[in-house]
């Protein structure tokens, strides 16, 4: 195997081959060192049980041997006192016992650590080992058959030769036979007393190294478990997980290059399959939307060209009107200021009867009137058709602003409305075109003189701000804001109405009963409102209405306090286009990501 392919096996060619191989890696390697470790210590348990269980039937068999070895010395017999057929028979009993003992097989030395003898000093079992005089002390001051009684084991220090210590106490029986056979333990014995110590030893090298062996037989099983459940992992994740997976990757891969023909092919009988056959579903389903988009993109591109079309002709269809009423107001000014002339003339002559002088005083009227409407005509058709030009002058506001209150202030009059201005004090000189100022200026008092009722009430006032808190997207930007207000306690201005009402040819429904616009109460052609506006949008601002209906209005015009000169201003207006559309410039995707979509 090449070192690529060992890398590839050991390391994963996939993110999710190395993730699963390292998981169920960690999980395994745990699981297996958890077990392994827990049998090793429930063997050693056991192995500890046996050794104590060992232990006590080692003793047993160093005790019966001791017994047996005094018992076959020539005086025991005189010693005990016994007949003949009685030592016969305890010898056989005896022997019997010794050799059931020895039957275990186990090499072992017995020793007695015997305690002090209070009648003889001398006479007792010196320990071998510190360790063994903590021992002595605890069973001499323990009582049979308790917690404290119970015999210990331990190793040496290399390990290799294991003790055990059981405490023998004397028993009924013991003390007994002890007196009979005229072998006391030492003087004063009762049941009960500690009579010795028995200590076993036995030589447990060969034993240790056989539970050697068997950890690392042990151990080396887990290691060619591990190798091996990693190995049917690998093989495992390869054919059922990762093999699928790439495939559908490939797929997905290939049709985001373009190449729309390919298909999953899995059949593998089980969710994989299931997800192929979702995936081919989801990619035809894609496929034919895309194919509708296509299409309904032709569609739109060719709406799109007959709406820029259509466009274009009412464009042009806007200019022909805007043209042709700007010469038409222009030709009828010619024979309608004739008209007002001669009236003017006919005014003069004193031979008029009161009836003729009645009918030229309509003729003035009434030319005057349609004068007036065939001059809004004018200025609105060459506003509209960009012909009408701003020619900012330094004007003091104070003074304009009075001047056209003055104007107006007759007609207010006949109608017993009261007419007033404010304007701000101390406030530097305004940049900005005079007759159009005052023509915004004087159609918003006429407006609302001709719709606030008699005994009512209009207030002009007018001030210089310095931020642009109600700024307009029609205001080019300026340092300080003139603010004119016309307020008025007129009929008021609908909802809805407010709306429409700075559309040409539109009033409000007050004062249009009906909706009809052949049926107003009010005279007028309905575009003073949208020349403001127009206006207002020529000279860098823009008019706003506040309206509450049956209570009046409020008009409210912001313009630059200093507009700049036709050159600036078209800059600065062609800045304000650029920003506009700098960010949805941006945002468009490009045709190769268009198309690849």
């Amino acid at each position: 195997m090449t070192p690529r392919g060992l890398k590839r096996v050991l390391v994963g060619e996939t993110s999710l081959e190395r993730k699963c191989r390292w998981w169920f890696g960690i999980a395994l390697g745990v699981l297996l060192v958890l077990s392994f470790y827990w049998s090793g210590q429930q063997l050693r348990d056991f192995l500890r049980q046996s050794d104590r269980k060992l232990g006590r039937e080692l003793v047993r068999a160093a005790n019966i041997e001791r017994h047996f070895e005094e018992l076959m010395q020539p005086s025991a017999e005189e010693e005990a006192g016994l007949r003949p057929e009685e030592v016969d028979t305890w010898k056989e009993i005896i022997a019997n016992l010794v050799q059931a003992s020895q039957a275990s097989g186990v090499k072992y030395q017995s020793y007695s650590v015997k305690p002090q003898d209070a009648g003889n000093p001398n006479a007792y079992g010196r320990p071998e080992h510190p360790h063994e005089w903590e021992l002595l002390r605890r069973y001499l001051d323990a009582e049979p058959d308790t917690k404290e009684a119970e015999p210990a084991s331990r190793y040496d220090d290399d390990g290799t030769i294991w003790r055990f210590y059981q405490p023998l106490y004397a028993e009924k029986t013991c003390v007994t036979c002890h007196s009979i056979w005229g072998k006391p333990v030492r003087a004063g014995i009762v049941e009960g007393d500690l009579i010795a110590v028995m200590r076993i030893e036995v030589d447990r090298k060969s034993g240790r190294s056989d539970i050697a062996a068997y950890d690392a037989t042990m151990w080396g099983v887990a290691v060619v478990i591990f190798f091996l459940s990693m190995f049917l992992l690998w093989f495992i994740v390869k054919l059922l997980i990762v093999k699928p997976v790439t495939h559908l990757r490939e797929v997905a891969n290939a049709v985001r290059e373009g190449d729309t023909s390919q298909r999953a092919d899995i059949q593998t009988g089980d969710e994989f399959e299931e997800l192929a056959a979702s995936f081919n579903r989801m990619l035809r389903q894609l496929l034919s939307q895309q194919n509708s988009l296509e299409g309904i993109n032709n569609e739109l591109d060719s709406k799109v060209d007959e709406l820029a079309q259509m466009n274009l002709r009412l464009f042009e269809m806007n200019r022909l009107k805007s043209d042709f009423l700007a010469t038409m107001s222009h030709e009828l000014r010619t024979p309608l200021n004739s008209i007002l002339g001669f009236s003017e003339v006919l005014a003069t002559v004193d031979t008029l009867d009161p009836k003729q002088q009645r009918y030229v005083g309509n003729i003035q009227r009434s030319g005057k009137m349609l004068l007036e409407m065939i001059n809004d005509i004018l200025d609105l058709a060459k506003l509209e058709s960009g012909r009408m030009d701003a020619s900012p002058v330094e004007l003091p506001l104070a003074a304009i602003v009075t001047a056209q209150c003055d104007m107006a202030r007759p007609l207010a009059e006949r109608k017993n409305i009261d007419l007033e201005a404010e304007c701000e004090a101390g406030v530097p000189p305004l940049r900005q075109d005079q007759a159009k100022l005052q023509q915004i200026l004087n159609n918003l008092l006429s407006n609302a003189i001709k719709f606030t009722p008699e005994g009512g009430r209009i207030l002009v006032r007018a001030r210089r701000e310095e931020d642009h808190a109600h700024g307009s997207p029609h205001r080019l930007s300026s340092v300080a804001t003139l603010v004119l207000e016309v307020e008025d306690t007129g009929i008021g201005i609908s909802d809805a109405d407010q709306a429409i009402i700075f559309e040409k040819f539109r009033q409000g429904a007050s004062a249009v009963p009906g909706g009809d616009a052949m049926t107003r109460e009010q005279g007028g052609t309905g575009l003073g409102l949208s020349i403001v506006r127009e206006l207002c949008r020529l000279l860098g601002g823009d008019v706003t209405v506040r309206s509450v209906s049956g209570k009046g209005s409020t008009f409210t015009v912001r313009l630059p306090w200093r507009l700049p000169d036709r050159s600036d201003l078209e800059a600065e207006m062609n800045r304000g286009v650029a920003e506009l559309t700098r960010p949805a410039t941006q945002a468009l995707p490009s045709p190769a990501a268009v198309s690849s979509h």
